[in-house]
């Protein structure tokens, strides 16, 4: 994932490896069968609170669960979902072995879908040679393919190209039709700097004849990736049009590659018009803001959308507001932003690396860079400060993407 603060150009609504390694986590994962059914009062509640995208609170109530003796399978199962929507990826995995500890023989289908979960997490918290075991266990019970995509990633991870371009291929001849795995097979060459072995995915995926919203939407991104934006904004149209909220965003991002501002400022204040307050548009809205040179309007476009009692999208915002922090030169601030952020999406490389750039600039500058350790040094106190406006989160600048993961 490549983070460039000078510009808020190639900003994607799906974030590119990170995010999407996992597959289509967000998308197929978090808004599966939920199996509410199975549990007592509190993890019912708790996977309503994950419909919702509200994973905090989510967390907590199937914590609750667990302490009051409910049903632990979907309890365990609830908890490691929340913690992949709020990037804990090796706790989510351990989870799930909980989950798995209270399973039976005459649960196979649960087992399966548990075991594809825990995939998922041990390939988002670089745990590459643990989705390699939980994958080929999961195609010894049934061909799927996810799986084959993780493993694919698992395989380019451990850097046995061969066995990744085995098994991406393997996954793409179960989903033929697919834009989206397709594009996240790329998007994992990519982030090892192996575009022309990814390519060809693309091609592939140019030649599907879209049906859907999601179609021209996944095609939109497609070009994106390419920076070919007029045939992106030709794709998305149709989607956009019929207010299909991924495609709106996307087509704003598209303008703001393209720095036709005005716009992109239109399309995410036509999105807050339409669909409502979203931390995805108040994020849409801060980079253009970012990109007139309007930082502290950015900021308050940031508070407002972490305000919300939502936790999709918010990554985006906080680590925006660790970029109009550096754009006042309050590197400070952006520092305290900085840490608090790894704090809260440790796995997140981009973040990682402006935490280290930010030390190394209050210190040169002769900044309290300690009194700022001290101050977001705590994940207690960083968790506290994400949900006021002060926050930081994923840019939108060249970390492109979606997956997502």
């Amino acid at each position: 994932m490549n983070t460039n603060t000078d510009s808020t150009k190639k900003i994607s609504g799906s974030k590119k490896p990170a995010l999407i390694l996992a597959g289509c986590l967000t998308a197929a994962l978090l808004t599966g069968c939920l199996q509410r059914s199975s549990g007592g009062e509190e993890t019912v509640k708790g996977y309503d609170l994950l419909e919702e995208g509200n994973y905090s609170d989510a967390l907590e109530t199937f914590q609750s669960a667990v302490e009051a003796h409910e049903d632990e399978v979907p309890a365990y199962r609830g908890e490691g979902i929340a913690l992949i929507g709020l990037a804990r990826y090796a706790e989510a995995a351990e989870a799930f072995s909980k989950a798995l500890s209270y399973t039976d023989g005459k649960m196979d289908k649960t087992r399966y879908d548990i075991l594809k979960y825990q995939a998922s997490a041990c390939l988002r918290s670089g745990d590459y040679s643990g989705t390699v075991t939980t994958c080929t266990t999961l195609l010894d019970m049934k061909e799927d393919a996810d799986v084959c995509y993780y493993l694919g990633a698992a395989y380019l991870g451990l850097g046995d190209q061969d066995q990744a371009k085995k098994n991406f291929d393997r996954a793409a001849a179960l989903d033929e039709g697919s834009y989206a795995l397709y594009l996240h097979i790329y998007e994992c060459y990519a982030d090892y700097d192996l575009t022309a072995d990814g390519d060809s995915y693309l091609k592939t995926a140019e030649s599907i004849q879209p049906e859907s919203d999601d179609d021209y939407y996944q095609l939109g991104q497609i070009y994106y990736y390419l920076e070919q934006y007029d045939e992106a904004k030709n794709a998305l149209a149709p989607a956009a049009e019929n207010g299909y909220t991924p495609a709106m965003e996307l087509m704003g991002e598209v303008y703001l590659a393209q720095e036709d501002y005005d716009h992109a400022l239109s399309m995410f204040q036509s999105l807050m018009d339409l669909k409502g307050e979203s931390p995805a548009a108040y994020n849409g809205l801060a980079l253009c803001s970012i990109a007139s040179g309007n930082y502290d309007g950015a900021l308050a476009y940031i508070e407002e959308g972490l305000k919300l009692d939502t936790d999709e999208s918010k990554q985006n915002l906080r680590f925006d507001e660790i970029v109009c922090y550096e754009k006042k030169l309050d590197f400070e601030t952006a520092a305290i932003k900085a840490r608090a952020y790894v704090e809260l999406y440790p796995t997140d490389e981009a973040g990682q690396r402006e935490y280290r750039f930010l030390k190394t600039r209050v210190s040169s500058s002769g900044g309290s860079e300690t009194s700022a350790e001290q101050t977001a040094g705590d994940p207690a106190s960083a968790e506290t400060s994400a949900d006021t406006a002060s926050e930081t989160g994923m840019t939108s600048g060249d970390t492109a993407s979606a997956a997502q993961q």
